[in-house]
């Protein structure tokens, strides 16, 4: 047994070499990739005075949720600026919004294949079930092997987190159209196209909405896990904390994660209770 977990050790060792050596043009495009969507995220999000930032997420509150909710939001976000951990928030954000946006555009055709192939949902099972029950911190290892220190990263383990819960959602609502609607399309005559985007789609906004609002969670707690890669952003700020001791620093970082985290999964909440 000892030996083939040597010689399993061994065969992933040399997998990892022969990509550094041999694809090393393919992950630096990558991490260029990855850097510049964070980057411009970033600048859109530093660019503008916080107290915009605050009025505009504050206003979407009050819009999805009510108007003291949207108060409260702009004042929690001014809270985050008066404790000199806005540009760290921000990185946050944006760290949370580029994987978020990546693992969406992955995800969400992935999972409408999956509801419209059930051959393709039971296939993806297994390794979804593997992605969500693996400890964070495995999907850095590679990561750091392959791209290096930084933003790119903490992208490339997030997305990989905030996948799953989109596929299974997106598939689920796909899959659980109200058959009675199905037989009335096809009685109508419509085509597979009008089936898709007028019955099938509508029905599972719900359901896709829930899987985009669990992605979000689950990016959040990943790019805080990602500060220990250097990636900047409230968990690089709360991991040096926590190497000099500094408790209060960790509890205004934990607090800005507590109100970014509340902010965007009340609006997403309320977009799908609307929808």
């Amino acid at each position: 047994m000892e030996d083939f977990v040597d010689s399993f050790d061994r065969q992933v060792d040399d997998i990892l070499y022969w990509l550094t050596d041999n694809a090393a043009f393919l992950f630096d495009a990558a991490r260029y990739a990855l850097e510049g969507l964070y980057d411009g995220v970033l600048w859109a999000l530093i660019a503008a005075p916080f107290y915009v930032v605050a009025v505009v997420l504050g206003l979407a509150a009050w819009r999805m949720i009510g108007l003291v909710p949207g108060i409260v939001t702009a004042l929690a976000l001014a809270a985050c600026y008066a404790m000199g951990l806005w540009a760290e928030t921000m990185e946050t954000l944006a760290l949370v919004f580029a994987a978020s946006v990546i693992a969406l555009a992955i995800s969400l055709p992935v999972g409408i294949l999956a509801g419209l192939f059930p051959r393709l949902d039971r296939a993806l099972m297994p390794t979804l079930d593997l992605i969500q029950t693996m400890p964070p911190y495995i999907y850095l290892l590679p990561a750091i092997a392959l791209l290096g220190y930084g933003p790119a990263t903490a992208l490339a383990a997030t997305v990989i987190v905030a996948m799953p819960p989109a596929i299974r959602l997106t598939s689920l609502g796909i899959r659980e159209t109200p058959h009675e609607f199905i037989e009335l399309g096809q009685a109508s005559g419509v085509t597979t196209r009008q089936m898709f985007f007028k019955i099938r789609l509508p029905f599972a906004v719900p359901s896709i909405m829930a899987g985009i609002n669990q992605s979000l969670m689950m990016a959040f707690g990943m790019v805080v896990i990602a500060g220990i890669v250097g990636s900047g952003g409230l968990g690089e700020t709360i991991y040096g904390a926590i190497r000099t001791l500094d408790i209060a620093t960790s509890i205004n970082a934990s607090i800005a994660i507590v109100v970014l985290t509340m902010v965007l999964d009340r609006i997403t909440q309320s977009a799908a209770r609307k929808r």
